[in-house]
């Protein structure tokens, strides 16, 4: 895939400019537990805390990355290798997204690579509403990804239609919203008049869906470093 081809240029571009090529740099990268990644919220039912979803973080130079990934595990290897990894399954684009992000982050050109925790989430719903309203009013809106705060936040304001990859969620009413399969994706993106998509689609390698001719909104933040190299517009108000 295309956008692989340009993270993994923009990525060597930065280690051969910064000389990282010429150092044993091993990168360290593990599961978290949830409370490491959202800590202890109120609400219960975030898929991070459900179990079926993890976050992958890698630590650079003391500097740290975040992905999410349902194909998780821990890593450590010297970031040459990473830089040319094989990128064959969702596992190994965590390892190199949540690595590129820690990257881009010891460097400065991005600081939001840690994902948010305790009631936070509750605050960048609100904060997204009024950002979605600001900028377009009152749109319908195709979410892919369910983040349930979010999901309770823009049902209360906007038009919603959800689908998740998670068959535990299809069907199911979250918040006055029937969540639906990811069949219904495309049917959704026609409908709507902006999608706000989990920035995690850059992992399970569906991001090119969500490149349209319409407002696209990329929360969270795995895709952070993606998003600053290739100019997606990313909301992730109360991320680290």
């Amino acid at each position: 895939m295309r956008i692989y081809d340009t993270l993994r240029k923009h990525f060597i571009t930065l280690v051969k400019e910064n000389h990282f090529e010429n150092q044993d740099i091993i990168v360290r990268v593990k599961a978290l537990t949830a409370q490491e990644a959202i800590g202890n919220p109120e609400d219960r039912d975030y898929p991070l805390i459900l179990g079926r979803e993890k976050m992958m973080q890698a630590e650079f130079k003391n500097t740290y990355g975040q992905a999410y990934t349902d194909m998780y595990g821990n890593y450590s290897g010297n970031l040459s290798k990473i830089v040319e990894m094989e990128l064959v399954n969702n596992f190994r684009r965590a390892i190199f997204i949540s690595s590129l992000n820690a990257v881009m982050r010891y460097l400065g050109s991005i600081d939001k690579t840690m994902h948010c925790k305790d009631e936070d989430p509750k605050e960048c719903s609100t904060k997204l509403v009024e950002y979605v309203a600001q900028k377009h009013g009152h749109p319908k809106i195709a979410m892919v990804g369910l983040q349930p705060r979010i999901v309770e936040s823009l049902a209360k304001n906007f038009q919603i239609k959800v689908t998740d990859m998670d068959k535990a969620n299809i069907g199911v009413d979250k918040y006055g919203v029937i969540i639906q399969s990811p069949e219904k994706t495309k049917e959704h993106m026609d409908w709507c008049d902006i999608a706000i998509v989990t920035g995690s689609t850059i992992v399970n390698e569906t991001i090119t869906d969500f490149m349209l001719d319409k407002p696209v909104i990329f929360y969270g933040v795995t895709i952070s470093g993606t998003a600053k190299i290739l100019g997606l517009e990313n909301f992730c108000y109360c991320a680290k």
